[in-house]
């Protein structure tokens, strides 16, 4: 194990610098910056004084090369907007994306494993379809719709949680249900289409055989081999609901990344967005090692060389 994550370890900083490059140049493709940060009344020498302070003057590889150099030592530049640093002004949402991800996870696992499930042990009938209807369903609708849906039902009709905003944990239910709801749809999908294969094996059969109660060979034998698809979806979704979430936490004007990265995309604030993805980016190389360290614990048969 030491190995391998001493190997993934090294095989990340080739990906840090590929996601890097791809990041700074389409920064560097949206265009200058500096006609948002001065005054329409600036003068065309202001504007040359203020690129040349920025480094904005100089060749695409060297403006890339000061940024790589800069990004090294955690400094993506200040925010003009917030006149902050970019990277402190990142992290500091990074808790309450963290927050609104979990509980939304959360929220997807105690739906689809419960459905997924149930659905699979009632293949074909009225249950099964329902469900199956309902994932399709779900995960067809876009998560702004299903968002504003949810603050019409929950919030307008019956005012039982808060529209918009952060601070307690009500303000999080809606968000939480919105991402967690397309997540659920796919996750159900998904165990029930590995349940109904492991149903179908040998091991399964003899569980039976000996008069074992169905919940033991449901959980402890057929759904027990069908975690590793569930930890792989688990560990590629959570990303994405920590820092993609970017239109739910529009429409909640929810105080995370997602929102601070259309915000600073609008404003064309390049440090900010330059910092949100690389933050992103680690989550998700982060969730594939945990991913990966969770399918040895769960079955022991693999090795990692």
């Amino acid at each position: 194990m030491r190995r391998y994550l001493s190997k993934y370890l090294f095989q990340i900083i080739p990906v840090l610098f590929i996601i890097s490059f791809i990041v700074f140049g389409l920064v560097y493709l949206a265009g200058d910056p500096v006609s948002l940060m001065l005054p329409d009344t600036a003068t065309e020498e202001e504007v040359a004084t203020l690129r040349e302070a920025l480094g904005l003057n100089q060749p695409f590889l060297m403006q890339y090369w000061i940024f790589l150099k800069n990004m090294m030592t955690g400094n993506f530049g200040e925010s003009f907007r917030y006149n902050m640093d970019a990277l402190d002004i990142v992290l500091d949402r990074l808790p309450a994306s963290a927050q609104l991800g979990g509980l939304a996870m959360l929220i997807a696992i105690i739906i689809a494993i419960p459905l997924g499930v149930w659905s699979s042990t009632r293949k074909n009938s009225f249950v099964d379809l329902f469900i199956t209807g309902t994932s399709v369903l779900g995960k067809a609708m876009p998560n702004f719709w299903q968002g504003l849906m949810l603050i019409l039902l929950l919030a307008v009709v019956f005012p039982v949680f808060p529209v918009s905003g952060s601070g307690t944990f009500w303000h999080m239910i809606l968000p939480a249900l919105t991402l967690g709801g397309g997540t659920a749809a796919e996750m159900t999908r998904l165990i029930r289409s590995n349940m109904l294969e492991a149903l179908n094996q040998d091991y399964v059969r003899t569980a039976i055989g000996k008069g074992l109660r169905n919940s033991v060979v449901i959980y402890r034998h057929a759904f027990k081999n069908c975690l590793i698809p569930i930890i792989t979806i688990m560990t590629v979704q959570l990303p994405f609901l920590i820092g993609g979430s970017l239109i739910t936490e529009t429409v909640f004007a929810y105080p995370g990344i997602g929102q601070l990265l259309v915000q600073a995309v609008n404003s064309r604030d390049m440090s900010i967005v330059q910092a949100g993805v690389f933050i992103i980016s680690i989550l998700v190389i982060v969730m594939n090692m945990v991913g990966d360290i969770l399918y040895r614990i769960v079955d022991p048969r693999i090795k990692y060389e």
